[in-house]
């Protein structure tokens, strides 16, 4: 028996959200051939990466650059983690209250300090994602000829 038309509807319809949500994503069909591997890549050191940085003229400066914003965002994450739960714990004395507030702080600190970093570094003039497919294609190269 064929499709009913209600069946043929629901189908595009969700082939329709799929696509929809791809466009806005696109991260997942870029990451796709690094995140669906069948075994993962050995882990890097902070020297790989600055090996990386140095022999690639075009994305390591871009690398370099998203690697020291997600500095400032750490830092922000710090600041606002131990703020907010500094200001719960005094004034509620609430061990859960200051835990959540913790976790709550970080979000917002790490939102924040990315924030901050973008507009510092501009790295809404640079593709962050460029270069760090670039360099797991680099470093998925390297191990390759380790091996």
């Amino acid at each position: 028996m064929g499709e009913s038309s209600s069946e043929s509807f629901l189908k595009k319809y969700w082939e329709g959200y799929k696509e929809f949500w791809a466009e806005r994503f696109p991260y997942t069909d870029i990451y796709s051939k690094i995140i669906n591997r069948d075994e993962a890549l050995p882990p890097w050191s902070e020297s790989d990466v600055n090996e990386f940085i140095v022999s690639d003229s075009v994305h390591g400066p871009t690398l370099k650059t998203a690697r020291e914003a997600t500095n400032i965002a750490l830092a922000g994450a710090a600041i606002g983690a131990i703020s907010t739960a500094g200001f719960a714990w005094k004034y509620s004395r609430s061990l859960h209250g200051a835990g959540l507030s913790f976790a709550a702080g970080a979000v917002f600190g790490w939102t924040f300090g990315q924030e901050i970093a973008n507009h510092w570094y501009q790295l809404y003039r640079l593709d962050t994602m460029a270069a760090q497919v670039k360099f797991m294609e680099w470093w998925e190269n390297k191990c390759q000829r380790r091996s």
